[in-house]
């Protein structure tokens, strides 16, 4: 069993920046990959960023490169995205996914709202 706390989320001006980070806690020694979604307002959720557990293997979506980072704090148990040059658009309710897809389980995190206002 896996406890995600995430936060970071808020209102912020276009062009701006916000740093989400989720803690995991519980039985975080089997998870293999992290991954952060989003479901903006009226729209489907859709994928963001991902990272191996170990901090390698990063990926992102395209229409994030270049302004978003996904790192881990191996200390503190820790996922955190790094979001720069905000715009409209990233408005969207965020998730941190964590879990082992060679097991068959994976956790959701209680989502932080991300506002940007033009």
């Amino acid at each position: 069993q896996v406890q995600l706390v995430e936060s970071g989320g808020g209102l912020v001006q276009a062009g701006g920046s916000l740093r989400l980070s989720c803690a995991a806690s519980g039985r975080t020694f089997s998870i293999t990959a992290m991954s952060w979604f989003r479901q903006p307002p009226e729209k489907e959720r859709e994928f963001v960023a991902s990272i191996g557990w170990s901090g390698g293997n990063t990926n992102y979506a395209d229409s994030v490169k270049g302004r978003f980072t996904i790192s881990r704090d191996d200390a503190e148990n820790t996922v955190h995205l790094q979001m720069n040059s905000l715009q409209p658009e990233d408005t969207a309710m965020y998730y941190c996914n964590v879990g082992n897809v060679k097991a068959g389980w994976n956790y959701w995190g209680q989502g932080t709202q991300v506002t940007v206002s033009s």
